[in-house]
């Protein structure tokens, strides 16, 4: 820890703590929320759908703007704006056609700053990437907090609250960047062009994983807390679940240096999927077994924090300092904006048609072809099998 006064260690946090702070509210009670507004499971996918759609475009809209310009900061704090500004609409409109054009809106905004917020914060550790996740982890501590304090309030009151909420932290997403210190990105010309770096196969391979990965993540974000519901779990019950996996997360993320100088990528990202596929499968047919539903959950430290910090690793490894921005912006298009957009419809088409058993035992079908591609494609070359952890 010799360069951390050099690092704004709380200011980074926060902006983890806060931005999945509103990931915990938005993600397990949002489709409470849309169910309680009327819309029917095709519509709550096709909405979520539209989420996951614009992380497509914008991640990789503005993280070219972004290495253009070097002004990451910037971008973040008018995404963060603009993001809390739209998404007030909510506390406004409810028809099917407004819910949608906001939800395009805020999102495009939104799915600019994270991505972003990466670049900077690997850009201020420098030569100290290890402690990304001593970092990464506050953000999973807003996760549990605002996940449980919300179950616990829905117990009492109606769904109605969850936009309030939201907006409430979205806006303080926008002060805390405010708060964090610019940085001065290198300008240099880099050593290996983008082109270069996109002609190779591995890379392609890497981001099918995870895209297939996010797909197979798609249903739980969407539809678990509605799952729960209809097997008469309680509000109160169903955070608990929600914090129990990010609880996980938390612990595998205090201890990920050491899992990383024991383990090379290659083993964690394989280790991960494998163990994605028994979740989803205990998921789709262990509902009744309180007690497997746990361990369940206790799995998201592999299914989610493992895959996650072998992929913020490979993502620096591919691409360099020069094109960071693009890189973390292409993983977040093509992983979670397509490969969520893609889970999010089919598991709401097929969701009331096939049911729950058939869309979380397909997740497990995802990840099961996920490994097979990992298994041979990626994280082969020495350079890639370990983090730098200087």
């Amino acid at each position: 820890m010799n360069n951390s006064m050099s690092i704004p260690y709380w200011r980074l946090s926060g902006f983890y703590f806060f931005y999945f702070a509103t990931v915990g509210v938005f993600i397990p009670y949002w489709g409470l929320y849309l169910k309680e507004s009327g819309f029917n499971p095709v519509e709550i996918g096709e909405l979520s759908a539209m989420l996951s759609g614009t992380r497509i475009i914008a991640p990789i809209l503005w993280g070219w703007i972004a290495d253009r310009t070097g002004k990451n900061l910037r971008i973040i704090r008018i995404a963060a704006f603009l993001t809390a500004l739209l998404f007030a609409g909510f506390l406004y409109v409810h028809g099917y056609f407004w819910v949608a054009w906001i939800t395009i809106g805020f999102s495009f905004f939104w799915n600019a700053a994270l991505p972003q917020f990466e670049a900077v914060t690997l850009y201020h550790l420098k030569n100290e990437a290890h402690r990304y996740s001593q970092i990464r982890l506050w953000g999973s501590i807003g996760f549990i907090v605002a996940v449980l304090g919300v179950g616990r309030l829905l117990d009492y009151q109606s769904a109605q609250i969850i936009p309030t909420a939201i907006t409430l932290l979205m806006t303080l997403i926008w002060v805390v960047s405010l708060m964090t210190p610019t940085i001065q990105a290198s300008h240099h010309v880099a050593a290996v062009g983008m082109m270069q770096i996109m002609k190779r196969p591995e890379l392609w391979a890497f981001l099918v994983v995870y895209m297939l990965l996010q797909l197979a993540h798609a249903p739980y974000y969407v539809f678990y807390s509605i799952y729960l519901k209809h097997y008469q779990y309680t509000a109160s019950l169903t955070g608990f679940l929600w914090a129990l996996a990010v609880f996980a997360e938390i612990v595998l993320f205090i201890y990920m240096r050491r899992v990383l100088k024991r383990f090379s990528l290659r083993t964690i990202l394989l280790s991960s999927i494998l163990l994605s596929v028994v979740r989803w499968l205990m998921i789709a047919w262990c509902v009744d077994y309180f007690w497997l539903l746990l361990f369940a959950q206790v799995l998201h430290a592999a299914t989610f924090a493992g895959a996650h910090v072998a992929a913020i690793h490979l993502v620096h490894l591919y691409f360099g300092d020069r094109h960071q921005g693009k890189g973390q912006a292409l993983y977040t298009s093509l992983t979670f904006g397509l490969g969520g957009m893609l889970g999010s419809y089919y598991s709401g088409y097929y969701w009331e048609s096939l049911g729950a058993e058939f869309v979380y035992s397909m997740a497990a079908v995802f990840c099961s072809i996920a490994f097979v591609i990992a298994y041979i494609w990626v994280g082969r070359e020495s350079s890639q099998n370990s983090a730098v952890l200087s």
